[in-house]
């Protein structure tokens, strides 16, 4: 049987050694504190989630491919340099009958290390292309110390906690949440309101998929998704963010349906939640086939950014309104999110 440690894969991104690769990097150039693309250093990730599974994963089905489930709350704990170096140390930290749970941390070396971030991706093993895919079965990790036994019982916890969290999703409001949600809708009706409504914090974009976006055959690269989602994401909020807006939090990326070459994909990006500094986007990846026989969620995200000034320091963003039923649903679900979101955030 396989230790965790013995699935260990590590990658660097040359930010220092390469001028061109660290000015693909960079949001602007000129000096900016946390001047990294974040949706570039997405692509990163999934790429070496998919490198690590696959490695574990060929050992026993040489034929078998891997592609991306989810993604679980990537915890921006301090901004990046894009001067230095990136390190990706990334650990399969549990195996179930077909799935993989990858852990990986960002960091970048020297002294003081700077640690970016940590995440857990959920891949799946699949045999076969098309509608002929199916799922091949994984022998499990021996885990001998407390660490790694520690790591697995964290990664087995993580997928119950999104279980019930998605549960919760469906329970009515709380009488305090009732209340929070009847303050909002009561504000809206004062003479004068000028409040920003979430009905109208919304980005779109429209996009077709070629060959050059494929991953493996006939499947478009779900980093690439991913980071297209980030970046509308991160345009949309602005529309509240009054100064800078950064990346705290990626809260769950889930994938659904594969995309393929010639789909047209639909971005949506929306406003659903503010808290002090902290502003909640919700994002959808709706695909559409070429024939137009097709239209399918591609993926579902939620990012948490935060308002922040030119050393980084948070600042206060405006409240926004929900008015519809779905409004309110989108609100409450990502009020609870961030509950535990801003809880853990440690960034500066």
């Amino acid at each position: 049987m396989t230790r965790p440690n013995e699935t260990s894969y590590y990658e660097t991104l040359p930010l220092e050694s390469d001028p061109a690769l660290r000015r693909r990097f960079m949001v602007v150039d000129e000096e900016l504190q946390g001047n990294l693309r974040f949706g570039l250093l997405l692509e990163i990730l999934d790429l070496v989630a998919e490198r690590t599974a696959l490695n574990y994963v060929t050992r026993f089905h040489p034929e078998a491919r891997v592609v991306t489930a989810a993604i679980d709350n990537i915890f921006v704990r301090h901004a990046a340099d894009v001067k230095r170096d990136i390190v990706f140390h990334a650990r399969i930290n549990h195996v179930g009958r077909s799935s993989l749970v990858i852990g990986i941390r960002v960091e970048q070396p020297g002294e003081p290390t700077n640690h970016i971030a940590s995440c857990y991706f959920t891949m799946v093993a699949r045999s076969g292309m098309g509608e002929g895919a199916v799922s091949v079965a994984l022998p499990p990790l021996e885990y001998l110390d407390d660490q790694e036994k520690a790591r697995a019982q964290k990664a087995i916890a993580g997928r119950e906690e999104y279980r019930q969290q998605q549960t919760a999703l469906h329970e009515p409001p709380s009488r305090q949440e009732y209340e929070m949600l009847a303050s909002l809708h009561d504000t809206q009706e004062e003479q004068g309101f000028t409040g920003l409504l979430a009905g109208r914090l919304v980005t779109d974009a429209w996009e077709r998929m070629y060959p050059e976006q494929e991953n493996v055959p006939q499947k478009i690269f779900g980093g690439y998704l991913i980071r297209r989602a980030y970046e509308l994401s991160a345009i949309c909020s602005e529309l509240v963010a009054p100064s800078r807006s950064i990346i705290a939090v990626v809260n769950r990326i889930n994938f659904f349906s594969p995309v393929r070459m010639g789909d047209k994909l639909h971005f949506t990006s929306r406003v659903v939640h503010t808290n002090g500094s902290f502003v909640c986007v919700e994002a959808s990846i709706e695909r559409i086939s070429r024939d137009r026989t097709t239209k399918a969620l591609s993926n579902s995200c939620l990012f948490t950014f935060v308002n922040v000034d030119g050393e980084l320091n948070h600042l206060p963003v405006p409240a926004i309104y929900p008015s519809t039923y779905a409004e309110d649903a989108r609100y409450l679900a990502a009020h609870r999110s961030s509950q535990s979101v801003v809880g853990h955030h440690s960034i500066i």
